[in-house]
């Protein structure tokens, strides 16, 4: 994880990903969510629309770890209770109730996706879950990294019991048909 090619990104408004709003598929998951007190972390948060609605719904336990203070700033603007690391999302060191990923897979090199796949577990408490959107799809170069949904059944799960990958049917339009939503538990 490049923190100076993150920051470039941010400084030249080169934030393509950011779709300036809470992904419809993960709004739909968070405002099932019955307890408003669970621990919740958004790794490489950006400019954090997803901890910004959660603190709106009434959470009270949101942490966002990003290596970005310009995107993090955005946070602590818009969401004053959210907890913000600066920081690298390898390096966290806690447990959570519930992860959610959204865009922080894509970002990274696919030579550190198992690595990434064993951190999430890590920072799971025993009844956690790991929820986000993943691309279904390839892209040339990257970041974006691409990838399938063979791809992650055969990352996710030798480290999680249970995982689940389905395609998104609430997609923002540019998006839809390549997006898959996750599910995995420790």
């Amino acid at each position: 994880m490049e923190k100076t090619f993150w920051e470039e990104r941010y400084l030249t408004h080169q934030t393509g990903w950011d779709l300036g709003d809470v992904s419809p598929p993960l709004k739909a998951y968070i405002d099932q969510l019955p307890h408003k007190n669970i621990a919740v972390c958004i790794p490489g948060c950006g400019y954090g629309h997803e901890a910004i609605y959660l603190e709106q719904s009434g959470f009270t336990n949101v942490t966002v770890i990003d290596l970005v203070d310009d995107a993090l700033a955005n946070v602590k603007t818009k969401a004053p209770c959210v907890r913000c690391i600066h920081g690298d999302f390898f390096e966290l060191e806690d447990t959570f109730d519930l992860i959610i990923e959204q865009t922080m897979f894509c970002a990274i090199h696919p030579s550190m996706r198992s690595q990434y796949v064993h951190k999430m577990a890590q920072l799971l408490k025993p009844s956690g879950k790991l929820i986000g959107v993943l691309f279904n799809r390839d892209f040339e170069g990257g970041p974006p990294f691409g990838g399938s949904i063979s791809e992650y059944q055969q990352l996710f799960t030798p480290v999680f019991s249970n995982f689940g990958c389905e395609p998104c049917y609430n997609s923002i339009a540019p998006r839809s048909g390549s997006e898959v939503f996750i599910k995995a538990s420790v």
